[in-house]
């Protein structure tokens, strides 16, 4: 049951599907997601629309393996699209959002929800062995928290893995680049191109995205710094986005035009792994040291710790 992962006095209550802990809406950004994930039309949308192509599948498969058996927490999960698309039969699958009608559709899919802040959640610590957070660091207003509570969930030995956040180098449009970016909306509805089917939706939608615009985004320095000091060896991965576990190998995919056009403009190498366009972390926690008196030989002639994906 659920109930054994929260801390001990924590004031979660259930509401419909889902649990709910504290106040979610403290800042704009939470609101704009609460509203705009909390559309049942849009949501579905995004359900159906994002993160579901092959390639994302290929390369989380190969990142954290088949969660069946597992714990796994789901930081801004949005309506459930990291499962709908990889599947599995995890021990325990808990979602956590600020929208509850993703929630919703989070439930249906099979999540356990909870209804709190991705940075102030009601859990134990070292209860997942693995937390996920896709696609949603950089509409949380604090990213570096929201990491660290990340962190605190995972077990020893276990992983944290995350996805789809903006590299801000790649996104640093400059000059012209830059001009052409902030005229992109007005472009889109001239043309019909875009996936916002309404101005309202477009400019909701634009709200939610808190850390992705020019100058902002996750960088390999953050997910470094955050994680490493608390114990986790720390892969970080640039990809633009069609591109499977052959980022591990060290290739970041084809970008799109208007993206290379982006970069070629603000004056980078639109094949640089600078200009991919999202930033994948694998971070696993490490095991706590054991003291020499309990293992045959020393440590220093152990086998050192290697990190590769699951």
């Amino acid at each position: 049951m659920i109930e054994t992962l929260f801390m001990p006095g924590a004031a979660v209550m259930r509401t419909g599907t889902h649990y709910q802990f504290g106040s979610c809406m403290t800042t704009d950004g939470m609101l704009a997601n609460a509203t705009y994930f909390g559309n049942p039309v849009w949501a579905k949308e995004y359900l159906d629309s994002c993160h579901r192509d092959d390639h994302f599948r290929a390369r989380w498969l190969t990142a954290g393996g088949d969660w069946s058996g597992k714990v796994v927490v789901d930081l801004g999960c949005g309506p459930g699209n990291v499962f709908a698309t990889l599947g599995g039969r995890p021990s325990h699958l808990i979602g956590v959002d600020v929208a509850d009608g993703s929630l919703e559709m989070a439930a249906r899919l099979g999540y356990t929800t909870v209804l709190a802040d991705a940075a102030h959640t009601p859990f134990r610590a070292s209860i997942a062995d693995i937390v996920v957070i896709n696609a949603s660091l950089h509409h949380c207003d604090d990213m570096g928290a929201v990491l660290r509570e990340a962190a605190r969930l995972v077990k020893p030995g276990g992983m944290l893995i995350t996805d789809h956040d903006p590299q801000m180098t790649a996104w640093d449009y400059k000059g012209l680049a830059k001009l052409l970016w902030n005229a992109r909306l007005w472009i889109y509805r001239l043309i019909g191109h875009s996936f916002h089917k309404s101005t309202s939706q477009q400019s909701c939608g634009l709200k939610t995205e808190v850390h992705h615009q020019p100058g902002d985004g996750v960088t390999r320095k953050l997910f470094e710094e955050t994680l490493a000091p608390l114990g986790f060896d720390v892969a970080v991965y640039a990809h633009n986005h069609q591109v499977g576990a052959e980022v591990f190998d060290g290739e970041v995919g084809p970008a799109g035009w208007k993206y290379k056009i982006g970069n070629i403009l603000s004056g980078r190498n639109p094949y640089a792994r600078d200009s991919a366009l999202s930033l994948m972390c694998i971070a696993r926690k490490g095991l706590p040291q054991v003291r020499k008196s309990q293992v045959h030989k020393p440590v220093s002639q152990a086998a050192p710790l290697e990190f590769s994906p699951a």
